[in-house]
Parts: C-alpha cells; structure tokens; sequence
C-alpha cells in the first residue's frame, strides 16, 4: 500500500496513510497560500500621522512599528506571520503537487527538513493576537480595519491549524514508493540487480 509502514519483525501494518489524506492536504495548503496572499493584499490597519489618516497592508504596519522604535517587534512579526508561513505554504505545494502526480521532485530531502525547520516559527495565530493587540494599544496612530484582511487572516489561522496536522515526514514513505517502482521497471532490476534506496531511505 502506497506510503504504509509495517513492522520489521512480525510485518503488522502501523500506519497507512490515504490518497484521500494527500488530496485533501494538497487542496486545503493551496487555498491556504491563496487566503495568505489575499490577507498580505488587502489592508489591515488604518493610520493617523500628523492629522493624515491611510490605510496600510500589515507590510505598512510593520514599517510603522519599526518607525516607532520597536524593530524587534516589526522583525518578529514579519518572519511569523510572513516569512515561516510563507515558505511552509509554499515548500509543501513544491512537494505535494508532484508526489501526487507520482515524481519526486529535486531537493526532495532539503524541501522537508526546511518545513519541518521553520514550522514551530510560523505561529500566524499567536503573532496575530499579538500585533492586533499592539495596535489597539496604539490607538493615537491606528485601528484595525475590520474587512477583508482580518477576516482573510482569521480563515487562514484555521486553515493552517489543520494543515500543521499534516505530518511531512509521511511524504519520505511516499517517496520511497515511487523509487521501488520506478526500480523495479528499470532493466538492471529484472536481471536481480538489488533496488537502491528511496530519497526517504536515504534521508533516514
């Protein structure tokens, strides 16, 4: 079965991971990415300076954060909620769509250590609240705009915390899936050459 896995000793199946899982997955990290970039578009915050009011994305916000001294905060808040979500949305798609077409792609290996990296630090719900509640708190220089945006990063926050369930590693049983087929059609393999290794085997 593609992706399971089975005990060494007594050959009892321990996991065994659906197509209907990696559809899903796939489907619900793309309308992830697309909820993502409709909530980075659209603005968040509306800003008071000197008597002028604008509306800014969360990118303005940041600038307006680190333009009044809390760099810190602006730097946190841009690889939380832009940065680390960005890269895991988009590292997942690199290799989601292509397993499910039956390929692995290049850098296979690196793709899913650097999600598994930046994935603790992609806390978009967390740095939400927070950057929601530090410009409350401003409120001589800006207020949340309740429209698109915030709604956008509300669904996101819900769509990443299915996703985060997802558990990557499951991709390298996959992957070793293609490789033994794909081994198992090449000449060398009829006449009883030994199969090599799959990118999960070799990762591990």
């Amino acid at each position: 079965m593609k992706g399971s896995a089975r005990c060494p000793r007594c050959g009892a199946l321990l996991y065994r991971p659906s197509a209907v899982q990696l559809e899903r997955i796939t489907a619900l990290t793309l309308a992830a990415l697309f909820t993502f970039l409709i909530a980075q578009a659209f603005p968040i915050v509306e800003l008071d300076v000197n008597g002028a009011t604008s509306q800014t994305t969360l990118i303005g916000a940041l600038v307006a954060l680190w333009n009044e001294g809390m760099e810190l905060v602006a730097i946190a808040v841009f690889c939380s909620t832009i940065l680390f979500p960005l890269i895991e949305l988009t590292a997942l798609l690199y290799v989601l769509v292509p397993v499910r077409a039956g390929v692995v792609p290049p850098h296979f290996n690196l793709v899913l250590r650097a999600i598994q990296f930046v994935r603790p630090w992609g806390m978009i719900e967390v740095l939400m609240l927070g950057i929601l509640v530090t410009i409350v708190k401003m409120t001589s220089l800006a207020h949340v705009i309740p429209e698109a945006a915030l709604f956008a990063f509300g669904a996101l926050t819900l769509m990443l915390a299915v996703v985060v369930l997802f558990d990557p590693r499951t991709l390298w049983d996959i992957a070793d899936e293609i490789g033994a087929r794909r081994c198992a059609g090449l000449p060398g393999e009829r006449r009883g050459a030994p199969p090599a290794a799959g990118p999960g085997a070799q990762a591990r």
